[in-house]
């Protein structure tokens, strides 16, 4: 058995205690990468050509607050079981009642709701449900009114990647409503052509 002990970069090898203390490993720096090999904006900018749709996580906070934030970093995982997963910002204001719950809402978003996803894309709100028509659902989530589309989702794993985390819900009700989704590309809103059946 290997353990990573004494002064720093030692490495000793030791028989029988199955033992590493985190105090003496050194991370130099929350990536996978030894050297930075793309600048964040060169990534960000690459990644806005891949068009997406646009949803809004809700949940409630430990005070029984709705709370809520955009996201576009959302896709399917499982079919069986039905598992999802959204990439939250460690930033973002409801981050925190995020960890804290066991549960969230996603709402998918329709054309007619840029608006919506402006104001919870925004940290300078601090009550983004002002003015916003929403429905606790029977498991205690705020959905939004009018969206495309409700998953309400158990949260199952969360999993910290870099300046983000990734919540892995199991969906426990799903409903679907008509209309045409809210499409993100290249930085702005847009919607599709034509019309859907």
């Amino acid at each position: 058995m290997r353990d990573y002990t004494g002064r720093t970069n030692a490495f000793n090898v030791i028989a029988r205690v199955p033992a590493i203390y985190a105090r003496n490993l050194a991370f130099w720096s929350l990536t996978c990468y030894k050297k930075r090999v793309i600048s964040p904006d060169e990534f960000r900018h690459t990644l806005s050509h891949f068009a997406s749709g646009v949803t809004v996580i809700t949940v409630c906070d430990k005070d029984g607050r709705p709370t809520g934030l955009t996201a576009s970093a959302f896709t399917s995982v499982s079919l069986d079981p039905p598992l999802i997963l959204v990439c939250v910002d460690h930033k973002s204001q409801s981050y925190p009642a995020l960890v804290a719950g066991k549960q969230f809402a996603v709402n998918v978003l329709c054309h007619e709701q840029e608006g919506v996803s402006r104001r919870f894309a925004t940290t300078k709100i601090e009550n983004k449900f002002e003015g916003v028509p929403f429905t606790l659902s029977p498991m205690g989530l705020p959905l939004l009114d009018n969206a495309l589309a409700h998953l309400e989702c158990a949260t199952v794993n969360v999993h910290l990647e870099g300046d983000h985390s990734i919540f892995v819900g199991r969906v426990e009700s799903a409903r679907t409503g008509g209309g045409l989704p809210l499409v993100y590309y290249r930085g702005r809103y847009d919607r599709l052509s034509g019309t859907t059946p």
